[in-house]
Parts: C-alpha cells; sequence; structure tokens
C-alpha cells in the first residue's frame, strides 16, 4: 500500500493507520517503501519513528528474526513518563488529566493525578505537567507529578526571611517545591516576614534557584497582604495604563440630547452593603392597561457604559483585556477606571445617569408579554440595601424606605410575585447553596467568616436582572444581530447515566429514555430536602452540571430553562455585558458606539477570552476566601470541627467546616492502618479490614492537624465519622487499592525499616 503525500515525511497518525491497516510484518523497510522515503529524508524519518517510540505510540519487538527487520506495531496505552493536560476536578473532586498525544480512534483513558503531599492539588485546569504515569486498569491510570511544563518561572511571589548572610524567599504557589536563595543586596531590604515579589535568576546557590527582590509589598500579617497573593498568583492585572486613566478622568456628564427622560419614574439601586458600583436600578407598577388585569410594568435601567467606552480606544482595550472586575473581600479590581466604575457610570443618587433601560410589561403569572428598549437619562431616588428593603417589607423600615414603602418597595415585590409563578413554572434549577462571606473592620483586619444572608430581595433583583437579560437576548436574535449569549448546556449524558445508578442506590429515580429538564433534578432535590441524603444529593447534583459560558452561538441556559439568554445587567464590571449594549445600540439604531466590524469578526475569540477571564477571576476569588479561612483558622490548630464530606478521592477526603465552610484535605494516610477502596460510582472509601465506609456528603467530626497561611493549604485527621459494616463489593474498574504508608501494603523498604526498629 502506498501513500500519496504532499508533505516530505508522513504524520505520526499516518504511520500508525498505516501499522493498523497491515497487520503482517511491518518494519522500517516496509514504512520507507510505503511513504517513499528516500535520500535526505531517512535521517529525520528514523528520528520521527524514535520519537514515536518514546511517546509510547509505538512498539518494536523485542528479538530480531534472523534476516529480517523488527516488527513495528502501535502500542496501546501510554507510556511510562509522558506530558499530561489538566482537565479539572471529577464529581468525586479528584484531579484528572488527559495525555496532550492521543492518536487512538478510541477515547483516551483518564488519569487521576496524585496530589501534592501538602493540601490541594495546585494545578489548574489547562496547565501541562510532565507525570510518570502507572497503569490502574484499561481505561484509566494514577500520574504523579515530575514538573510543570511552564518552563522556568520568570517571577516569585513569596514569604521572605532573612538568615545570616542571605536570605530566602517561601513561595506562595505550592507548585514551587524549592524556596528561592536571595543572595547579598539582592534582598531590597526585606526584611523576615515581608511579602515579597521577586526575579527568577539563571543561577543556583547550594543546590537552590536564586532570585532578586523587585518589590516589597508590605507584612504578611498585614491588612490586604492576602488579597495581594492572589492578585499576584493569579496574574489579574491592577494597573491602568496613563492613557486609559487620562480618558476616563476627562470624561464628562452626558446630557439629555435625544435621550429619553426617565427622571420621573423613582427609580432606585438595592445592592450589597459594601458594594462600590451600581449599575442597575429598578422601577415597577400595576400595569394600567385594562387588558392586562393583574400585570406588572417593569424598568431596568442599566448604566449606559457605551457612552464612555468606545470601540477600540483606551479603555475598550482595557476592559476587553480584564475582562471583568474582580471582588475579594478588601478589594474590587475592576474592569474600568474607578473615575467610571465608582464615578459618571454608577448610578449614584439623585445625580443624573446616561442608561440603556427596558421596559417589561408582564402578565399576572410572570410572562413577558412586551419589552422596549430605550436609551436615556435617569436619577437615583436611592441608593438601598438588601437588608433594607427586606426589613421594610417586613415591617421594620426606616426614615428612607418607610417613605418609599407604598410607591416604590411593595409594587416591586408584587412584580416579583409574578415573576417567581413563571420561574417556577419553566422549573428552573434551583440549587440555592448557602454561601459565606469573610468580615473586615474598619482597618480591614480580618474578624470573622460568617453566612451570607439569603433574602427575598436578593431574588427579586436577579429576576428582574434575569427577565431583563432574556429581553436582549430576544430582541438581539429577533432582529438576527450579534449577541453575547450566556450558554449553559445540558449536562453531559455520561455524567447523568453515573448519577442516576448513585441516585438509585439512595431509593431515588430520574428519568431514562427521555430528554431532561432542569424541573427533573429539582423534583429530587424537593424529594431529598428533609432527608439525611439532601446536602449529598445537592452536592452530587451541582457537579453533574455543565459551567456555563460565552458564546456567539445561542445554545440555550439548561440551569434557567430559557431557550435564550445575554448579560445585559452589569456592563461596568463585564465586557460581556457591554458588547449586548453595543449590539442594541446598533439594533434598535439608539445612536452611536455600537459595535465594530472588528469586534463582530472577532465574536468567537473573544467569546473564549472573557470565559477565560471569568474563570481565572473566579479561581482568585475562592483562593482568597480559602487563605483568609485558613488565617483566621491558623491558630486553632489542635481544634475540634464539625463538618461534611464534600469530596472523596483515592488520597483521601476533602472536608468543608460547618461553623465557617472552609475547605482541608484528610489524607488517606491518616485514616488507619488497613486498604481503603475507593468506589466511584458509591463517592466512597471503604475499608476492607473493618467495612468502615467514608461517603461524599457524610458528617464528620475532624481535628484541624495543618493550617499554612503561606500556601493556603489546611489538613484534618477525622476523629468522628464514617459508617462501619461489612465491605460493599465493588466493580471492577471502578474500585482502587488504596495503600497505606505504614500498612500491611507498604513498601518493601518500609517493611525493612520497621524490621530495624
Amino acid at each position: 500500500m502506498t501513500k500519496t503525500r504532499k508533505s516530505p515525511l508522513p504524520s505520526k497518525q499516518e504511520i500508525l493507520d498505516f501499522i493498523k491497516e497491515n497487520p503482517g510484518r511491518v518494519g522500517k523497510r516496509e514504512l520507507g517503501r510505503a511513504f517513499r522515503i528516500k535520500g535526505a529524508d531517512r535521517i529525520p524519518f528514523k528520528r520521527l519513528l524514535k520519537e514515536m517510540k518514546e511517546e509510547g505510540l509505538i512498539k518494536a519487538d523485542r528479538e530480531k528474526p534472523q534476516g529480517k527487520e523488527q516488527r513495528i506495531t502501535a502500542k496501546s496505552g501510554l507510556p511510562p513518563v509522558a506530558v499530561i493536560e489538566i482537565i479539572g476536578p471529577d464529581a468525586d473532586g479528584e484531579l484528572t488529566g488527559r495525555p496532550t498525544v492521543w492518536h487512538d480512534e478510541k477515547p483516551p483513558p483518564v488519569i487521576y493525578v496524585v496530589p501534592e503531599h501538602r493540601g490541594r492539588p495546585a494545578l489548574g485546569a489547562g496547565e501541562r505537567v510532565l507525570a510518570r504515569l502507572k497503569r490502574i486498569d484499561e481505561a484509566s491510570y494514577e500520574a504523579s507529578t515530575i514538573r510543570v511544563i511552564a518552563g522556568r518561572p520568570r517571577r516569585v511571589l513569596g514569604l521572605f526571611s532573612k538568615l545570616a548572610k542571605e536570605g530566602r524567599i517561601e513561595s506562595t504557589d505550592r507548585r514551587h517545591k524549592s524556596e528561592f536563595a536571595v543572595l547579598g543586596q539582592d534582598d531590597c531590604g526585606a526584611k523576615t516576614g515581608e511579602l515579597v515579589l521577586g526575579e527568577v535568576l539563571p543561577s543556583r546557590h547550594r543546590g537552590l534557584p536564586t532570585a532578586r527582590v523587585t518589590e516589597r509589598l508590605g507584612h504578611t500579617d498585614a491588612p490586604g497582604a492576602i488579597s495581594l497573593v492572589c492578585i499576584h498568583s493569579h496574574d489579574i492585572p491592577t494597573e491602568f495604563p496613563d492613557e486609559a486613566i487620562a480618558q476616563a478622568e476627562s470624561a464628562k456628564p452626558a446630557t439629555l440630547g435625544e435621550r429619553e427622560d426617565l427622571r420621573h419614574l423613582p427609580l432606585v439601586t438595592i445592592d450589597g452593603a459594601d458594594a462600590r458600583d451600581f449599575d442597575d436600578a429598578v422601577w415597577a407598577e400595576s400595569d394600567p392597561e385594562p387588558n392586562n388585569k393583574g400585570g406588572w410594568h417593569l424598568v431596568v435601567a442599566i448604566a449606559d457604559v457605551a457612552h464612555y467606552v468606545r470601540p477600540g480606544d483606551a479603555l475598550d482595550r482595557c476592559a476587553e483585556s480584564r475582562g471583568n472586575s474582580v471582588y475579594f473581600p478588601d478589594r474590587v479590581v475592576p474592569m474600568l477606571p474607578e473615575a467610571l466604575s465608582n464615578g459618571l457610570c454608577s448610578l449614584r443618587p439623585d445625580e443624573d445617569r446616561p442608561c440603556l433601560a427596558v421596559h417589561l410589561w408582564l402578565d399576572r403569572d410572570g410572562g413577558l408579554r412586551r419589552h422596549r428598549f430605550v436609551r436615556g437619562l435617569m436619577r437615583s431616588t436611592a441608593r438601598l440595601t438588601y437588608s433594607q428593603v427586606q426589613d421594610a417589607k417586613d415591617g421594620g423600615g426606616d426614615d428612607t424606605t418607610t417613605a418609599l414603602l407604598d410607591t416604590v418597595i411593595n409594587p416591586l415585590y408584587g412584580a416579583f410575585a409574578a415573576l417567581s409563578k413563571a420561574r417556577d413554572e419553566r422549573g428552573v434549577l434551583d440549587l440555592d447553596l448557602p454561601e459565606r462571606r469573610v468580615t473586615l473592620d474598619e482597618s480591614g483586619n480580618l474578624t470573622g467568616i460568617e453566612a451570607r444572608d439569603r433574602l427575598d430581595s436578593h431574588r427579586l433583583i436577579e429576576e428582574f436582572m434575569i427577565t431583563a437579560n432574556v429581553a436582549a437576548a430576544e430582541t438581539l436574535s429577533r432582529r438576527k444581530r450579534p449577541c453575547m449569549y450566556r450558554v449553559h448546556e445540558p449536562p453531559d449524558p455520561s455524567k447523568v447515566d453515573a448519577l442516576r445508578d448513585f441516585l438509585k442506590g439512595l431509593g431515588y429515580s430520574l428519568p431514562r429514555g427521555q430528554v431532561l429538564r432542569p424541573r427533573n433534578f429539582s423534583h429530587i432535590l424537593h424529594q431529598a430536602a428533609t432527608s439525611d441524603h439532601s446536602p449529598l444529593i445537592s452536592e452530587i447534583i451541582l457537579r453533574t452540571q455543565s459551567k456555563a459560558v460565552y458564546s456567539p452561538e445561542n445554545l440555550g441556559h439548561f440551569g434557567l430553562a430559557l431557550s435564550q439568554y445575554a448579560h445585559f445587567t452589569s456592563p461596568i464590571r463585564r465586557y460581556s455585558d457591554l458588547l449586548v449594549h453595543r449590539s442594541l445600540i446598533d439594533a434598535l439604531k439608539l445612536g452611536e458606539h455600537g459595535l465594530s466590524a472588528d469586534s463582530i469578526k472577532r465574536f468567537g475569540d473573544i467569546a473564549e477570552h472573557i470565559s477565560d477571564t471569568e474563570r481565572r477571576g473566579e479561581a482568585a476569588e475562592r483562593d482568597a476566601f480559602d487563605r483568609y479561612t485558613v488565617a483566621f483558622l491558623s491558630d486553632r490548630i489542635g481544634a475540634r470541627f464539625s463538618g461534611r464530606i464534600n469530596g472523596v478521592t483515592r488520597f483521601g477526603l476533602f472536608v468543608t467546616l460547618d461553623e465557617t465552610g472552609a475547605d482541608g484535605l484528610v489524607p488517606v494516610r491518616s485514616l488507619g492502618t488497613e486498604f481503603f477502596d475507593h468506589d466511584e460510582s458509591r463517592h466512597c472509601l471503604c475499608g476492607r479490614a473493618t467495612g468502615t465506609t467514608f461517603t461524599l456528603g457524610d458528617p464528620v467530626i475532624v481535628q484541624l492537624t495543618e493550617a499554612n497561611p503561606v500556601t493556603g493549604g489546611m489538613q484534618f485527621e477525622i476523629l468522628e465519622g464514617g459508617r462501619k459494616g461489612k465491605p460493599a463489593p465493588t466493580t471492577p474498574g471502578k474500585k482502587r487499592r488504596v495503600m497505606k504508608k505504614h500498612g500491611a501494603g507498604a513498601s518493601g523498604r518500609q517493611r525493612r525499616r520497621r524490621r530495624k526498629k
């Protein structure tokens, strides 16, 4: 069989295909003939085959038949050492990866990544690592990280300590296992306990990489240090170019001009007490139309950021690059300079502000009858907080809210009641998981971790914003204009199958053989609401869902049970919303500053970019919360806490504390001396000798054994918890043996050490 090619050498896939199509003896000679390898091509061709062998794609017979070439065959599986890409945690919270090179037609095996010895696995989705692979079964491998494929780090953020004649930097990034030596004057005057940024140098000192301190960020105990760590660790941009700052500071307040005058409407903003920017205002009234008895007229007014941020200018380039604002307990890293985000774009009370507003007419059951977008000028009547509004509704208003109760607040709750009916009718997936927040004093010092209130006033604003977002997506879709949709695809069928089997074991039934709707999951949640399984089922259903992203293609929003959806209501902090504003301005001929031709051309790339920046921001915010909780608990080593198991892996258990929501690892080595099997289908570790099981969602009592504020890692030991009983049978391929460091499965070296002792 002879191949016809344009390139001098065949691709790796072409070679593999030829070997598979010719099950007889295939050697270098046969491959050379097939692909017409001649002259100068022979040497690079041999290198190509050697590379394929090193990658584990092909193998040669160990014995060479007399007078014949070694037979070359396609090799199944992965080599002992390979480069893998991190995917992220699976439903059990176990870090997984995939091979970067895979030429087989069947799906690649799952690779379970062994976590670092201390704390959570620090690797993030998309990172590449060189790993040592150990086969578990036909469909899975275990990977131990050798090193991260990122080249030599150019900089390091860490804790500085001064020794006699030199310094050390302990990195806040757990992937940097080595300290960095700082020699002579390279310490920039840094003192022990300071957080520093360092430039990594090419030299080494006593086996350690070296670094030069470039910036001193203050003491690690100082207010704001944790946020600085997270900002630098996740590469969150904080500085605006001079051109962008100058443009923001030179901007002038908008005038009425051709805008619709909305200043007669008593629009109010409703936000958290610590909110710094106000980009949405609301107002409602009973619909006066006689043919819509019991209906509502709702207005949602959004800051007109497009008036100040023009396509392609310095502010626009910054906003696109950042993608979104990032929120920390003590600060905001804004998408736009403060002169706009907290100034001219913020809907402050008693100040004229340009807006893009939508009139929404609802029927008595919350159905959206019609809507109309306008570009207007508004004046907020009051800046209200969620608790203020809720207190007023519950009969405990203050001077401000009492005056607004009948004319503003009660009509808002009336419209909310109608929208709630529509939400229930759609069958929205409503997990309503508890949230916590970090509390700080006026100086920025950590005072505690507490549950975040979840009031009807929060839900009211959420429903208003969702309705406005739907109106924006429908308008652009109907007019066939570009739209940056917010899409949430249905869960992966394989994950649903695993969930279905798991729920069956608990006595719950998820329909099979029909299109699943959010209401199917909500029905299970409702059934389990009063049972001991409720936290476990909520967690598993959450992990089954897909991740919402941005896309120029309308794929619907599964969780909200909506056929089309976009983000329109927060252009101060999300670039996606600004793009939707610009497209609406074009589609409805609402003036200047619509979408540029360049933006339309790059819509797909922009969607991918802002989805990435959103994930980056979320990771930084989670990292900050984790580090604040570690700092809060760092002086309570040895204390007991109640919690629940929120992740089960072959390497241990992840536990979330009831008091603070803090997460930490219970290493499998701390569970005792017996073997434990990891049963993926039941989300548990099961002891072979005693039958003790630790299952996702189980309540436990743990003792804090380690809390490292520098790296943000915590470890626990279980004092109480687990279920006694006979070991449950596990399905082949679904269990993996977990060996204890000091148990019967210890290595020969460990057994010899014990005998010596």
